[in-house]
C-alpha cells in the first residue's frame, strides 16, 4: 500500500522528484513567461471584448428604442438573439480547421474585421427581416473566434499556468457586460444626433472600433510556438517542451479525428458542462437589465445598474483562477460557482418587486459571478485535458460550439409574458445548475479513473498530464 501511495505523488506532483529536463536549457522561464504574456494576452482580450460587446449590444438596444423602429413586437426580440447561434455553433469545428490552415494572425484578424464591417451594417437596418439577416452574419464572423483565440492560448502555456490566461482573456466578456452598460448610458445621450437613433449610434461605433481592432489584429495577433518568430530557437525549444506541443499546426485534422473525439464520453460530458454554463452567462448578459428595467427604474439608472454586478464577477473570477492555479485542481472551484447560481436564484425566486430590490439585485450578483467565474474554469479544466493540434482544435471548437447552443435556451428564458416575476426561466435556471454539477462529478469521476490507469501500466507523464 505504501508503494501505490508513493507512485500517486509522484504522479501528480513529478517536479518535487524530478525537474523536467528543459529547465536545464539555460533560458529564463520567468520572463520568457512576462514575455509570451504581453506579446499573446493583450490583443486577444481586445479582439473578444470588442465582439462580445458587439455580439450583446442588441440587449442595450432593447432599451433604447429599437423595438419601436423595427416594429420587434412579441417574441421577435428573441428570436433576434437567437438567430445568431446557428452559424455560430456550426461552423466553429470548421473555423479552427481553418486557422490551422491560415495561420492565427490572418484568420483571427479576418474573424474580426468581417464581424465590425457586419455590426456597422446593422446600424441602418430598417426591418425586422434585415435585423434577423444582420444577426446571422454576425455569427458566421464570431464563430471562430472565441474558440480560436483558446486553442491557440492553450498551447502557450503549461497546466499550472493556464487557467489565470484562460481567466484573463474570458474576463474580456465581463468587462464587455460592465463596459456595455456604460457605454450605452452615455450613447443613449446621442439619441437624434445627425438624425440617427440611440440604438444606431450602439451599433455604428461598436462596428467602426471592431474594424480598427481587426486591423491592429493582422499585425499583433501571435501564432503557434513552432512558428512564432519573435521567439530566439531556445525559447521556441524551451515553450514547445514545457506545453508538450511540440508538433506543427500543419498536421491535418481528419474525419477520422473528429469521429475518433465524439467518441469519447468525457467530450459530451465536458460539452454539457459548459453548456449549463452558458445558460445563465448569456441569460444575464441579454436580459439584465431588462429585469431591473421591468422593476421601474429609468433607462439611465437601468443601464447603470447592470454594470456592479460584472465588476464583482471580474473579482471573483481573478480570485479563482489564482487559487486554482495554485492548488492545481479545477472541479472544486465549478462546484463553487454552481452553489453561487443556485443562492442567487432563490433569491430572485423569493424576493419580488421594487421593495424587496436589495435582495434581487444580490441575486443577479451572485448568479453572474458563479456564471462568469465558472465558465473560465470549466474551459480550462477541458481544454488542459486534451494534447495536440487536432485533439484541442476540436475540443475547443466542439466544446464551445455546444455550449454556446445555451445561448439558445437562454434568449427564452425572460419573456415580456414572463415579466416581472419571470418564475418559469429562474426554474429552468435551478434546473440547468443541477444538470452543470452532475456533469462535473462525472467528468472528473473519468479523469481521475484515466489517471489511475495510467499510474497502473506505469505511465506517469500521461497521469500528470491529466488534472482534476
Amino acid at each position: 500500500m505504501q508503494k501505490a501511495n508513493s507512485k500517486d505523488v509522484e504522479a501528480v506532483s513529478p517536479s518535487l522528484e524530478s525537474p523536467p529536463a528543459y529547465l536545464d536549457s539555460g533560458v529564463d522561464e520567468a520572463k520568457l513567461l512576462r514575455k509570451i504574456d504581453m506579446r499573446v494576452m493583450p490583443i486577444l482580450f481586445i479582439i473578444y471584448l470588442v465582439a462580445f460587446l458587439d455580439r450583446v449590444n442588441i440587449s442595450n438596444a432593447l432599451t433604447l428604442g429599437i423595438v419601436k423602429d423595427l416594429d420587434l413586437y412579441g417574441e421577435r426580440p428573441n428570436t433576434a438573439l437567437v438567430v445568431f447561434y446557428a452559424p455560430y455553433i456550426l461552423f466553429e469545428i470548421p473555423s479552427n480547421i481553418l486557422m490551422k490552415r491560415f495561420n492565427p494572425h490572418m484568420w483571427l484578424s479576418g474573424c474580426i474585421t468581417a464581424f465590425g464591417i457586419v455590426m456597422l451594417g446593422q446600424a441602418w437596418v430598417s426591418s425586422y427581416g434585415g435585423l434577423i439577416a444582420t444577426r446571422f452574419f454576425l455569427g458566421f464572423a464570431e464563430a471562430g473566434i472565441f474558440p480560436g483565440s483558446f486553442y491557440l492560448i492553450s498551447f502557450w502555456y503549461k497546466r499550472e499556468e493556464a487557467q489565470k490566461r484562460f481567466t484573463i482573456y474570458w474576463s474580456s466578456v465581463i468587462l464587455a457586460g460592465a463596459f456595455g452598460g456604460l457605454l450605452a448610458t452615455a450613447i443613449s445621450r446621442m439619441d437624434g444626433l445627425r438624425g440617427m437613433a440611440a440604438w444606431q449610434w450602439i451599433f455604428c461605433l461598436e462596428g467602426i472600433a471592431s474594424i480598427l481592432v481587426g486591423i491592429a489584429a493582422y499585425f499583433l495577433v501571435v501564432d503557434f510556438p513552432k512558428e512564432a518568430a519573435w521567439l530566439t530557437p531556445e525559447e521556441k525549444a524551451f515553450v514547445t517542451a514545457k506545453t508538450r506541443s511540440d508538433e506543427s499546426h500543419v498536421v491535418s485534422v481528419t474525419t477520422h479525428d473528429v469521429l475518433r473525439y465524439l467518441k469519447d464520453v468525457k467530450s459530451h460530458l465536458g460539452a454539457i458542462m459548459y453548456f449549463t454554463i452558458v445558460v445563465p452567462i448569456y441569460a444575464f448578459s441579454y436580459f439584465a437589465a431588462t429585469i431591473v428595467r421591468a422593476l421601474g427604474y429609468s433607462t439611465v439608472q437601468t443601464q447603470l445598474h447592470t454594470v456592479p454586478p460584472f465588476a464583482a464577477a471580474f473579482a471573483y473570477a481573478l480570485i479563482v483562477a489564482i487559487w486554482s492555479d495554485r492548488v492545481k485542481i479545477r472541479y472544486p472551484f465549478i462546484l463553487a460557482s454552481d452553489a453561487l447560481i443556485l443562492v442567487g436564484v432563490a433569491l430572485m425566486l423569493h424576493y419580488h418587486g421594487k421593495e424587496h430590490f436589495s435582495a434581487e439585485y444580490c441575486g443577479i450578483i451572485f448568479i453572474t459571478m458563479g456564471a462568469f467565474g465558472g465558465g473560465a474554469i470549466i474551459v480550462c479544466w477541458i481544454l488542459m485535458n486534451l494534447h495536440g493540434h487536432a485533439e484541442r482544435g476540436i475540443g475547443s471548437a466542439w466544446t464551445i460550439g455546444f455550449g454556446n447552443a445555451g445561448g439558445i435556451v437562454a434568449v427564452f428564458l425572460f419573456l415580456s409574458k414572463d415579466a416581472p416575476n419571470y418564475t418559469v426561466g429562474y426554474w429552468v435556471l435551478i434546473g440547468m445548475v443541477l444538470v452543470g454539477i452532475l456533469s462535473t462529478f462525472l467528468y472528473g469521476a473519468m479523469i481521475w479513473r484515466e489517471k489511475r490507469k495510467a499510474l497502473a501500466n506505469g505511465q506517469v507523464e500521461k497521469a500528470n498530464s491529466l488534472s482534476l
